[in-house]
């Protein structure tokens, strides 16, 4: 398959997600100055550019590396950072942390001496960014059992999944990167507690999110994305044996419950047990890439995984129109707010372009 319309694609995403037009600008100031409205604020790295940001990083390692393609990607990637950089590297919400995963992959390449990234970034500029990045999780608000708030500028005390898969894996590799233990322990932590916390008893498929404040478990159970938030979580903590001592047992037994609810198409349901209702091809990219990586480091053996990928990836190929991913659903606006809205968005790029 031709993946070079997605790279493509991708990499003009990239450097569109997250910037704001002058007329939204406009009218932000308009509802704030005249209404006193609070607005949205523009964030160069809001977790969808992260998502491409990854999928282009895979990618990479795929091409040849003095191709035009390769070349493409670095340089998109350099602009990327070296924007957020110039704004000197803001951190808004928890969701900015999965950018850091491939800020420190660079970072690693430069430190190791490449020179690949030499006329955009330097050395100083990505492990300045990186440590930025880690101190932000450090000191971020946290429940009792030490697991990540999503939202708590408004006072809000819940635990979303989707954290597990935007910050862990960052903070495991970073904490492997740099020898510092309590980083991989942050990470693991999380992914521990929502294994204890935010399940359903009788499918083993997770919720949304919990709040241990009032012991409630909250969105609906299966939602596709939820399912690829959390092994895409843990599978970015298993890229060492430490990680995969902890995690693979939990990780094998969640990804064979979630196989049973593969569609007969391929895809997966935007909720997994919704076997009759819209496919959703960010839930089937996500999981499936958590599949192949899986597969890559043995965590998974066999011909039920390998035929899981395989379905997969076709289903996918059948939903690529000129290097776009369609047929998926919208943003998620909160628990139990999944806009059944369908089309091509990044958070179904990003993670096809590790599928393949």
């Amino acid at each position: 398959m031709n993946k070079i319309p997605m790279v493509e694609n991708a990499c003009k995403e990239l450097l569109q997600c997250g910037v704001f037009d002058r007329r939204r600008k406009c009218i932000n100031f308009i509802k704030e100055r005249f209404f006193h409205r609070v607005t949205a604020k523009e964030d160069l790295i809001f977790w969808p550019s992260g998502l491409l940001a990854a999928g282009l990083w895979s990618s990479r390692a795929h091409l040849a590396a003095d191709g035009p393609e390769a070349r493409g990607i670095e340089e998109t990637l350099v602009a990327y950072y070296d924007r957020w950089m110039k704004k000197g590297a803001p951190i808004a919400v928890i969701d900015d942390l999965l950018a850091g995963e491939t800020l420190l992959a660079i970072d690693r390449e430069i430190r190791r001496g490449s020179r690949r990234f030499e006329n955009g970034l330097s050395k100083e500029q990505t492990e300045g960014a990186v440590h930025k990045l880690a101190s932000y999780a450090k000191e971020h608000p946290k429940d009792g059992t030490g697991s990540f708030f999503y939202r708590p500028a408004g006072g809000e005390t819940f635990i979303f999944v989707d954290g597990i898969g935007l910050a862990c894996p960052f903070l495991y590799q970073y904490g492997e990167e740099f020898d510092r233990q309590e980083y991989r322990e942050l990470a693991l932590g999380q992914i521990a507690n929502f294994l204890s916390y935010g399940m359903d008893g009788a499918t083993g498929l997770p919720y949304h999110g919990y709040d241990m404040t009032d012991g409630c478990k909250y969105g609906i159970i299966g939602w596709g994305r939820a399912v690829g938030w959390l092994l895409r979580g843990m599978m970015g903590c298993m890229v060492s044996d430490y990680g995969r001592e902890r995690l693979s047992v939990s990780c094998a037994g969640l990804m064979d419950v979630v196989l049973a609810y593969q569609r007969q198409d391929g895809y997966f349901s935007w909720q997994l047990q919704a076997s009759e209702g819209p496919a959703d091809t960010s839930a089937t990219g996500m999981i499936c890439a958590a599949l192949k990586q899986g597969l890559a480091l043995h965590i998974f053996a066999g011909e039920k995984y390998e035929k899981a990928l395989l379905a997969g990836q076709r289903a996918l190929e059948k939903s690529l129109k000129d290097g776009l991913v369609y047929q998926c659903s919208g943003e998620c606006e909160g628990f139990s707010r999944y806009p059944q809205h369908y089309g091509a968005y990044p958070w179904s790029l990003g993670p096809a372009l590790v599928v393949f």
